[in-house]
């Protein structure tokens, strides 16, 4: 049990962003960020890696000045805070406001999609700047923002204003806890004489500010170039230091679709296929098709189809071990011609995004649960082949009354050929075999589950057809999306099997993933897209769920009493 606690205080899933199926960035992050390893402080000054948050201001795009009252928003619960400076952007200290000790109630919110982490420490590690560029232009987070800040959301996103944001520190400063941006912790410095530099030089100096800067000039402060570690001083950290920036489109449009012919996943073995026509190509006049791919030459000769008609003709390859696009060329010879010269690919990695480290005090009391993805799918495909015969068609040449010799006058005449391949899969889910107090299919918030995935391709062309490869699972806290494991093929061929790979957070590096604590009791539903079984036609692929119940959260489990005296 006391592996479970240790377990709970530092696996439990943090839901980073809940992305509903049809979401997607509604604006442009420039945010970057650096910082560096830090100690603890004393006992009167000393800052807990975690204690932090986020300051928005919505601004004009133009001057950039304030619009709304700033909000913070934090992860944590607060009641400690002994004072603050009120609600006050950046852009207005650097515009003459002075800097004033709040010692009223802090106001913070706790957003419904917790923040990801935002100060670097050498505890807790780096922070994500991906993350929160991702964070903080996910259309849901901007439009939960228009909400608090009471501004309409097509209004906030059509191109007049920006979003201005600020790291923020919960530290213990002289022996009490004070909410602090970086700009004011610089500012509160200069006016007690560097008494906030001489206590916490690293997280208020180094760590706070440089967990966000500009990657590009905006709003007159300039891209930060100097150095993302090392203790700043309070001239850098004001002009500079401890901002970022989201912009928005005057028009939001949904991403472009795509332009690439396919989409392959890195080393995966593929099916690549281009159709060919032109005049009659049989035995007599056979055609070739050559194509280049990542620098190797790969020729299918002897293509027939009859005239006027046309012949898929396809090769089976390897994509690179890292993502890329890349430019596959196509030549034939003899009487026919590729529809496509170029066939362009883009080779992704789906290994890029998992759950991020799970945090027991985690919450998300806005969650409703979103739609399950349908992403395409196909289980079954045919693809044909033209095979030549030839009709003999004797004539008798005659050279006179008793003496000739017979011909063949015959001709190619040809028959399809028709292949085919189907795909049937199953998905189930269960808790974790560590779990203690799981029951069939029932287990308590914040414990974890497994996942098998098994997959069979059949085929009337096994040259033709892969096994599947892939398998990508998506979960409800994530509303399906945002971040996802991709399963490790545990079992080969094609009758293939597919689990979790090894949890980096769990304490017996089980193939699992953690349910939210905060998740509510009723069904937990992960949903799979099981991939990459490639044919000539095009790919087979399968939508795939399956659900436990949630009832209870795993601190139900966690008792504490007085030690026994004796």
């Amino acid at each position: 049990m006391k592996q479970i606690f240790q377990k709970v205080l530092t696996g439990m899933l943090v839901c980073l962003l809940l992305f509903p199926s049809t979401a997607y960035a509604v604006g442009e992050g420039n945010i970057d960020n650096g910082g560096g390893g830090m100690g603890q402080g004393t006992n009167q000054n000393s800052w807990t890696p975690g204690m932090e948050g986020v300051r928005v201001t919505v601004v004009e795009a133009e001057g950039g000045t304030p619009v709304t009252v700033p909000i913070d928003l934090t992860n944590k619960r607060l009641s400690n805070i002994a004072y603050s400076f009120g609600k006050v952007c950046k852009i207005s200290y650097l515009g003459g406001q002075g800097i004033t000790p709040d010692t009223g109630v802090y106001q913070y919110v706790n957003p419904g999609q917790s923040l990801p982490r935002i100060i670097s420490s050498k505890s807790l590690g780096a922070a994500s700047i991906e993350a929160i560029k991702s964070y903080f232009t996910d259309e849901q987070v901007v439009r939960s923002i228009a909400g608090l800040v009471g501004m309409d959301f097509d209004t906030l996103i059509g191109g007049r204003y920006k979003l201005f944001l600020e790291p923020v520190m919960y530290v213990k400063f002289q022996g009490v806890y004070v909410a602090m941006t970086a700009t004011e912790a610089a500012c509160y410095d200069e006016v007690t004489g560097g008494a906030v530099r001489r206590v916490l030089p690293t997280v208020a100096f180094q760590n706070l500010p440089l967990s966000m800067f500009l990657e590009s000039g905006d709003l007159g402060f300039p891209a930060w170039g100097g150095p993302r570690s090392g203790v700043r001083s309070n001239q850098e950290v004001k002009s500079s230091l401890g901002l970022g920036i989201v912009r928005f489109n005057e028009v939001v449009t949904p991403p472009a679709v795509s332009v690439y012919d396919y989409e392959y996943r890195v080393n995966t073995e593929v099916i690549t296929s281009v159709m060919v026509r032109g005049g009659q190509a049989d035995p007599d006049h056979p055609v070739s098709v050559t194509f280049h791919v990542g620098g190797r030459t790969m020729r299918v000769n002897n293509v027939y189809y009859p005239s006027g008609d046309s012949q898929l003709v396809w090769i089976r390859w390897t994509t690179p071990a890292t993502p890329q696009v890349m430019e596959i060329t196509v030549s034939a010879s003899g009487r026919g011609h590729a529809e496509k010269s170029v066939i362009t690919a883009n080779i992704v990695d789906l290994d890029q995004n998992p759950p991020p480290d799970p945090q027991a005090d985690d919450r998300n009391d806005g969650f409703t649960p979103g739609t399950m993805p349908v992403n395409e799918q196909k289980t079954s495909l045919d693809w044909s082949v033209w095979r030549p015969w030839w009709q003999e068609h004797w004539v008798w040449h005659s050279r006179g009354e008793d003496d000739g010799y017979w011909c063949d006058h015959g001709w190619w005449e040809f028959d399809l050929d028709t292949y085919h391949a189907g795909l049937s899969a199953t998905m189930g889910i269960t808790p974790d075999g560590k779990n203690p107090t799981a029951s069939g299919s029932t287990l308590k918030s914040g414990y974890g589950i497994q996942e098998t995935v098994t997959a069979r391709v059949s085929t009337s062309q096994s040259s033709a057809t892969t096994p599947a490869q892939n398998a990508v699972t998506y979960f409800p806290e994530f509303q399906y999306g945002r971040f996802w494991r991709l399963l490790e093929r545990t079992g080969s061929g094609y009758q293939a099997r597919f689990e979790f790979q090894e949890n980096e957070y769990s304490t017996y590096q089980r193939r699992t993933h953690f349910t939210p604590i905060w998740y509510p009791d009723g069904s937990y539903t992960p949903y799979t897209w099981l991939i990459d079984s490639w044919t000539p036609a095009g790919m087979l692929s399968m939508n795939l769920s399956d659900s436990v119940s949630i009832r209870g959260n795993l601190w139900m489990d966690w008792h504490i009493a007085p030690q026994d005296p004796s």
